[in-house]
């Protein structure tokens, strides 16, 4: 965990700040996605129908991807010291440039774009996020995402 001090926050723009560990999207949790979103197209939960298509295998829902962002983030991105709550404050934008196939394992890399204190112990934090996959070059997300932290 990245825990600093609001004082040494400026240190870090512009830098990298953390790299997730991998995590796998397999079919199964691409399956529970499904459930819960209720977005079954064949593409995501039917491989035989999916091995006609020119991916060759299912693959995750973007916003499966997208959602893997808080467990990606976890021990990867600044923690200010005595931080009573962080919140997700949305996106400036997003993009997802390259399928996650089932199997593959993805990880998040994260930098710190700007951070600003705009009211007295409430800190913005802007972050350029790419998601890669395992063993291609070309990553499955780009993001620019917002957060807050009180402390």
């Amino acid at each position: 965990m990245n825990i600093i001090t609001p004082d040494a926050v400026s240190e870090f723009i512009g830098k990298e700040v953390g790299l997730s560990d991998w995590e796998m999207i397999d079919q199964d949790r691409i399956n529970q996605f499904a459930d819960v979103t209720d977005d079954r197209q064949f593409i995501h939960v039917d491989p035989e129908a999916a091995k006609a298509t020119p991916f060759g295998t299912t693959i995750a829902h973007g916003f499966l991807t997208l959602s893997m962002l808080s467990k990606l983030a976890s021990g990867s991105v600044l923690i200010l010291d005595g931080v009573k709550m962080g919140v997700n404050y949305g996106f400036q934008k997003v993009r997802f440039v390259n399928p996650v196939k089932s199997g593959t394992r993805i990880r998040g890399r994260f930098t710190l774009m700007s951070a600003d204190e705009k009211l007295p112990g409430q800190w913005f934090f802007k972050y350029a996020v790419k998601v890669e996959i395992e063993d291609e070059v070309k990553p499955a997300l780009l993001a620019e995402w917002l957060t807050m932290q009180f402390v």
